[in-house]
């Protein structure tokens, strides 16, 4: 077992209400793509709404930022998920679905295995990717950093 996991929060704003016709392509994968998260190598966890199988119901951003939160084994397990899975045919539409963005909204970062980080802790990850860029800290794919060395010093 590995001692880090890798948690990684993507914020999104949709270009229309979930409900609208136009977010159908969207909203009728939502549970195929969950389901092949759930049993992709490397999965860890995934933030869900009480009682629901995703958390689309979740706004802890602002009433129109969705949010995906996640933890995974590695940042190659939620790679191979990210692109080398039917979740790649979801990502490549997603200009149809959300409002484009020039500022970061995906944000990964190494948490103990085990801890499941929390919405303000994401939002403070993303906060200080935007304002510091990619570092140990709060990172990317295109900017990726090893996980903490390990601690040496406890007894």
């Amino acid at each position: 077992m590995t001692e880090h996991h890798l948690a990684q929060l993507n914020i999104a704003t949709p270009r229309f209400p979930m409900d609208d016709p136009r977010m159908a392509g969207f909203t009728e994968m939502l549970d195929p793509i969950n389901a092949l998260a759930d049993a992709s190598p490397g999965f860890v966890w995934r933030l869900r709404s009480e009682g629901a199988n995703d958390a689309t119901a979740e706004r802890p951003f602002g009433p129109d930022l969705l949010v995906n939160f996640s933890v995974w084994e590695s940042v190659e397990t939620l790679w191979n998920f990210t692109y080398r899975s039917d979740h790649l045919s979801l990502l490549r539409e997603r200009r149809e679905w959300f409002q484009h963005t020039t500022e970061f909204y995906t944000v990964m970062w190494w948490v103990p295995a085990g801890r499941i980080p929390t919405l303000d802790e994401a939002g403070e990850r993303l906060a200080h990717l935007r304002a510091h860029g990619p570092t140990a800290e709060a990172f990317t794919f295109r900017n990726t950093f090893p996980p903490p060395a390990r601690d040496t010093t406890a007894p």
